[in-house]
């Protein structure tokens, strides 16, 4: 209780600053305006604001998802096989070094204005920082735990559920709690570049149209889904067993 109380201050402190200070400083409403209009714009258009959070979501989930699954796998390719390693982690290290603001572009000429050019940006953003994680937490075993493994003749599989997977999952977790936000990001951009719906799309109809406490109003959804979002994997790995087993 004691933490929340704090953290619900903290952010009532943050209002404060914010709605006074552009106030005190004669800040114009096109360039920032006061927190009370971000609000009242906010609940003005409500509906459609709830409605394109709800898309951008339904987007962030499914390509994290995505990236998830494939994150896993390349990682899993690249810890147990030389070859994947020499082939993969290349093309997974090419692949994050590209500007990927750059690609959006080619996304929506690739998948179209719909659904999937944002599922595609969302994994995009979210897939390297998994892969790294997995590789990173399956490499981390005490290598005192390997060999006694190996000297009590446990099979592979064994090893791995018994020994490489619960060492591997902190920094898995780890791992996810970067890629929710990016895959968030991912989204956003997405639909920056192309789309007819979602937050992304609303902060660039509000900006477009000088309606600034608007696009503020969509960015502040957009951190808050982020959080959120950061929140619940957090809460899951709080949950899972390993968190008080020393490995």
């Amino acid at each position: 209780m004691k933490r929340l109380i704090e953290t619900v201050l903290f952010w009532v402190a943050v209002g404060l600053v914010w709605e006074f200070g552009v106030r005190v400083f004669g800040v114009r409403d096109y360039v920032l305006p006061p927190l009370s209009a971000v609000l009242e714009a906010g609940w003005a258009m409500r509906a459609q604001l709830v409605s394109d959070t709800l898309t951008t979501a339904w987007e962030v989930l499914a390509g994290f998802a995505l990236a998830l699954a494939g994150g896993l796998a390349a990682g899993l390719a690249a810890s147990f096989s030389s070859v994947a390693r020499r082939t993969l982690l290349p093309l997974v290290t090419a692949l994050q070094s590209m500007p990927k603001i750059a690609l959006a572009p080619l996304l929506i000429v690739w998948f179209g204005y719909g659904f999937a050019s944002k599922l595609a940006a969302a994994v995009l953003f979210a897939f390297f920082p998994i892969v790294i994680a997995t590789m990173g937490g399956l490499a981390s075993v005490p290598r005192n735990l390997d060999e006694h493994f190996r000297a009590l003749r446990a099979s592979p599989a064994r090893t791995f559920w018994y020994l490489r997977l619960p060492a591997a999952l902190p920094a898995l977790i780890d791992g996810l709690k970067i890629a929710m936000p990016l895959a968030v990001i991912g989204a956003i951009v997405g639909e920056f570049i192309g789309s007819e719906d979602g937050l992304g799309h609303l902060i660039v109809f509000a900006t477009s149209n000088a309606e600034t406490p608007l696009s503020f109003a969509a960015i502040l959804m957009v951190t808050v889904l982020a959080m959120a979002f950061y929140g619940a994997v957090d809460l899951v790995s709080r949950a899972v067993w390993w968190r008080g087993v020393t490995v």
